[in-house]
C-alpha cells in the first residue's frame, strides 16, 4: 500500500481536443447492467409504441403542429396553453437536478436517449462483426470485400433503425394515420405523399439519430453535451458516484488466485473496467467528465473479483464521505429538500390548474373602427367578435348569453352554436344598450357560454361605450 492516501476523490485533467476515437466496449452481463437493459429498452419501447396509442378515437399523444392543437390522453392543449409546457418543463429540469444531487448521472447511464440508441448500434455490430476484440481488429484490417459487406450490412441496420426513429418522432406531430396512409403510386412503386416539412422533418431526426449514434458516440457526452459540464457544480460530498476504491486497490499488480499478494491492492490490472466502459475511461484514474455511470465497470470488477476470490465492491456506487472520510453518507441534506419543496410545489401548481381547467376558451374583441353607434331605434350598439373554442375532444354544443344587467340586450347570429372537438369559430354579435337607463362612458358587460349539457361554463368580461367615447 502507498504511504500517502487521497484524502479526497481526484478528478481526471481530460484532454477535450475532439480527437475521435473508436471506442469499442465489452459487453457484460451483472446487476446493474440487467436494470440498464431493461430501463433502457422499456423506455426506447414506449417511444416506439406510444404513438399508436388511441383515446376516444384520436390519438393519444399528438402534437398537432399545423392546426396548432396538441393532444394528450383526452386533454386538448392549444398555442395559448403554452404554459403548461413550459411548466412540464421546469418540473422535469428541476427533477434531474434533485436526481443528480442525490445519485449523480444515473439519468445519463439509464435513461439518456444517446446513450439508448449508442447501446442499440453498438449491439448491431456485435451481432454483425463480433465481440470486442473482433471489432478492433476488424477495424484494423485493409478493406476487403467482406470487410466492405459487412460494414454495409452494419450501415444499412443504422439506417433502418435511424429512419423508424424518425418517422416516429414525426409521428408525434403528423399523425400517424397520415404518415403511414398518405401513399401514392408512381407506375406500380407506392410512395408517400407527404408535404414538404415531413420530408425535411424525415431527414432531419434520420441523419441526427445516424450520426449521434453510429458516430458520434460518446463524443457526444463527453464534447457537446452541457450536462456533463455542470454536473460537478451540483455534485456534493454525499452524491452517490462509481468510483473506485484506492485504499483498497492500490498498488496494482497481477497476482494468481489464492497467491501471497500481501504487498498488492486488490486491483489485477484486468482492465476490465476500461474495456467496459462506453466512453473508453478508466475509472481507477478519478471522477471523470466522461463517466455517465452505467455501473459497467462495477459489473466487471465484482466479476473479476469473484473469479480471483476477493471481496465484491472494488469499484462500486459510493460517496466521497464514505470513500474518504470513512463516514456515513447522509441522505437528508437541504439542497434535496429544497428541490423537493420546490418539485412539491410546481407539482401541486400544475396539477390544480389542469383540474381546475375548462376545457373551453372564450376571447372577445371590439369593433377597432367604430367603438359605438346608433341605429335607427336610438340604442346604442357596440359589436364584437367572440372566439369560441371547443378544447374537448367530443363534439358540444354551446350557447351564449348575457350576464342580466338593466338597459342591455344581446343580439346573436346563432342561438346555439356547434362545434368539433379542438373547433373554433368567430361569431360577430353586437350589444344594445338603452340610452336612457345607461350611463354614459365605459358599462362593464359579462358574457356567459355554457354547453348544452351543463357540464362546463365559462365568464368573459369586456366594456360597453356609450356614444362618443
Amino acid at each position: 500500500m502507498s504511504e500517502q492516501q487521497p484524502n479526497k476523490i481526484p478528478v481526471q485533467q481530460v484532454d477535450l481536443d475532439a480527437t475521435k476515437y473508436s471506442v469499442h466496449p465489452r459487453f457484460v452481463k451483472g446487476l446493474y447492467q440487467n436494470i440498464r437493459i431493461i430501463t433502457m429498452y422499456a423506455l426506447l419501447a414506449a417511444f416506439l409504441l406510444l404513438p399508436w396509442l388511441r383515446y376516444n378515437g384520436r390519438q393519444a399523444i399528438w402534437f398537432d403542429v399545423p392546426s396548432q392543437h396538441y393532444y394528450i390522453f383526452g386533454m386538448t392543449f392549444l398555442t395559448q396553453d403554452f404554459y403548461f409546457i413550459a411548466a412540464f418543463a421546469i418540473i422535469a429540469a428541476f427533477t434531474l437536478f434533485m436526481v443528480t444531487v442525490y445519485a449523480g448521472r444515473v439519468w445519463c447511464g439509464y435513461a439518456c436517449p444517446q446513450t439508448i440508441w449508442t447501446h442499440l448500434y453498438q449491439h448491431v455490430e456485435k451481432w454483425v462483426i463480433g465481440d470486442r476484440n473482433k471489432r478492433i481488429k476488424f477495424d484494423k484490417k485493409p478493406m476487403s470485400v467482406e470487410k466492405a459487406l459487412k460494414r454495409l450490412i452494419v450501415y444499412f441496420i443504422w439506417l433502418v433503425f435511424s429512419v423508424i426513429t424518425a418517422s416516429t418522432f414525426v409521428s408525434y406531430v403528423a399523425g400517424t394515420e397520415f404518415l403511414y396512409q398518405s401513399w401514392q403510386f408512381i407506375g406500380f412503386i407506392p410512395f408517400p405523399d407527404w408535404p414538404t416539412w415531413v420530408w425535411v422533418s424525415m431527414f432531419i431526426f434520420t441523419f441526427a439519430t445516424y450520426a449521434n449514434a453510429g458516430y458520434m458516440r460518446e463524443q457526444m457526452c463527453v464534447q457537446i453535451c452541457p450536462y456533463g459540464r455542470f454536473q460537478s457544480v451540483m455534485f456534493d460530498k454525499d452524491t452517490l458516484i462509481v468510483s473506485y476504491d484506492y485504499e483498497r486497490g492500490e498498488p496494482r499488480g497481477a497476482r494468481k488466485k489464492n497467491a501471497n499478494a500481501d504487498h498488492l491492492g486488490d486491483c489485477i490490472q484486468c482492465q476490465m473496467c476500461v474495456q467496459v466502459c462506453p466512453t473508453g475511461i478508466d475509472i481507477r484514474d478519478g471522477l471523470q467528465v466522461a463517466c455517465i455511470q452505467c455501473a459497467a465497470c462495477v459489473d466487471a470488477c465484482n466479476d473479476v473479483m469473484d473469479k480471483v476470490g476477493l471481496p465484491r465492491g472494488l469499484i462500486r456506487y459510493t460517496t466521497e464521505r464514505q470513500l474518504t472520510e470513512k463516514e456515513p453518507s447522509r441522505l437528508f441534506r437541504p439542497r434535496l429538500f429544497a428541490y423537493l419543496a420546490l418539485l412539491t410545489i410546481l407539482c401541486g401548481g400544475v396539477i390544480f390548474a389542469l383540474t381546475d381547467r375548462v376545457p373551453l376558451e372564450i376571447d372577445i374583441r371590439r369593433d377597432r373602427n367604430q367603438l359605438s353607434s346608433v341605429n335607427n331605434e336610438g340604442m346604442i350598439e357596440n359589436s364584437y367578435i367572440v372566439k369560441l373554442t371547443n378544447k374537448t375532444q367530443e363534439l358540444h354544443t354551446y350557447q351564449v348569453t348575457l350576464a342580466p344587467q338593466d338597459g342591455l340586450s344581446l343580439e346573436l347570429r346563432f342561438n346555439n352554436l356547434e362545434l368539433k372537438a379542438g373547433e373554433s369559430f368567430d361569431m360577430p354579435m353586437s350589444i344594445f344598450g338603452d340610452p336612457d337607463v345607461i350611463e354614459f362612458g365605459q358599462t362593464p358587460v359579462t358574457l356567459n357560454v355554457t354547453s348544452e349539457d351543463g357540464q362546463y361554463q365559462v365568464s368573459k368580461q369586456n366594456i360597453f361605450t356609450t356614444q362618443g367615447q
